[in-house]
């Protein structure tokens, strides 16, 4: 009777224990096959065309309406709008799908000469910051053309990790209002186009800064003009303002004030030419760059653009030549101040982004 109980007993051992060794293989298969299929998985996978996000250019438009541009590859590219409240673009206003739905829904009313000009700008960079992919912000106006595609434009952009910012001591001019100091010492004062291209590290502390801005609001403002003395408090002693415009000077002396010179390609990528001669005022030559109107729109004036390969800054004694990738290069990206008329012409003629020789050979061609 015993060896039966024992026989039993080692019976439903013996079947514990299979139990147990077939569960084992079973749970070892199905993990053996999981990590096979999982192997399986990641190779064909890494077969497959993965989309990598390259870095953006964020093109910031202050803009008062109308936008004649034409743009490239979209995901290489975002839009920002900052356009006069209450305007909305459309397909009458412009002729390229990029720029509907663009506009920031935060724009003041931007006064030249004023610091309403930098908060415009501010604003722009503060929406454009919030894509992780912006990593170039471009600062353009409604009479801008580009004078490449975009495909040379990008690539010239992102082969530096500078900004382009054209910056000088101003030593010429009153603009430099003593008050502005000790905040602001008149070492770090800077003048310069207001056309900027920006890294992300350097739109960051723009849109952040707290205490250059402030003093810009408060001491930086233009010269009264004779014409609105009615309208404003006559000044005591015109001949002891001080004529200063914010956009020529805040983002050039906001980074030199945070010793980033040294990571900044001093010069812009747009051109301006600047009238010395057009206005009969002494008092106001120079305010303003010229403005090319239809007749002036031709391929010879293009390649005139393209073909100037440095920029002297007469205050500095500092001959700045242009380059890229290490070779030397044309300068400017960009150009302005060009009419919609003018504008629309070269798009139609096939100027802008074409081979400058090649262009001026079809306009011969076609005349």
């Amino acid at each position: 009777m015993k060896r039966k109980v024992v026989y039993q007993q080692q019976q439903k051992f013996n079947y514990k224990w299979k139990r147990k060794v077939f569960a084992a293989i079973l749970l070892g298969f199905c993990f053996g096959s999981l990590v096979l299929m999982q192997c399986q998985y990641t190779r064909i996978m890494s077969l497959r065309p993965r989309f990598v996000q390259k870095p953006k250019i964020a093109f910031l438009f202050i803009a008062r309406n109308r936008l004649p541009l034409e743009m490239g590859e979209e995901s290489r590219f975002s839009i920002y709008v900052h356009s006069r409240p209450g305007f909305l673009f459309s397909k009458g206003t412009t002729r390229s799908i990029y720029f509907l739905d663009r506009q920031v829904n935060d724009s003041i009313q931007v006064d030249w000469g004023g610091a309403s000009m930098i908060e415009a700008e501010r604003i722009l960079l503060r929406h454009a910051l919030a894509d992780p992919f912006n990593d170039r912000f471009v600062f353009l106006s409604d009479s801008c053309i580009p004078l490449y595609n975009f495909s040379y434009t990008y690539n010239y952009i992102m082969s530096t990790s500078t900004s382009f910012v054209d910056s000088f001591a101003d030593t010429k001019e009153g603009r430099y209002n003593p008050k502005m100091a000790p905040v602001i010492p008149v070492h770090n004062w800077r003048k310069g186009s207001q056309w900027a291209v920006l890294t992300r590290k350097h739109a960051e502390i723009v849109v952040n800064d707290t205490t250059v801005f402030p003093m810009f609001q408060q001491h930086c403002k233009r010269k009264s003009l004779p014409e609105f003395w009615r309208e404003h408090s006559f000044p005591a002693d015109p001949s002891k303002e001080h004529n200063c415009i914010p956009d020529e000077h805040y983002v050039q002396t906001l980074l030199a004030q945070e010793g980033l010179e040294g990571e900044l390609t001093r010069r812009s990528l747009t051109y301006s030419s600047w009238d010395l001669s057009s206005s009969k005022d002494h008092e106001r030559r120079g305010w303003h760059p010229a403005t090319y109107k239809y007749a002036d729109a031709t391929p010879l004036l293009i390649q005139s653009i393209k073909e100037i390969d440095n920029i002297y800054y007469e205050t500095e004694h500092r001959r700045e030549w242009c380059s890229d990738k290490g070779k030397p290069s044309s300068c400017f990206l960009f150009a302005r101040k060009f009419t919609r008329p003018a504008a629309l012409r070269l798009l139609t003629m096939s100027v802008l982004g074409a081979n400058s020789n090649e262009a001026i050979r079809e306009s011969k061609h076609t005349k």
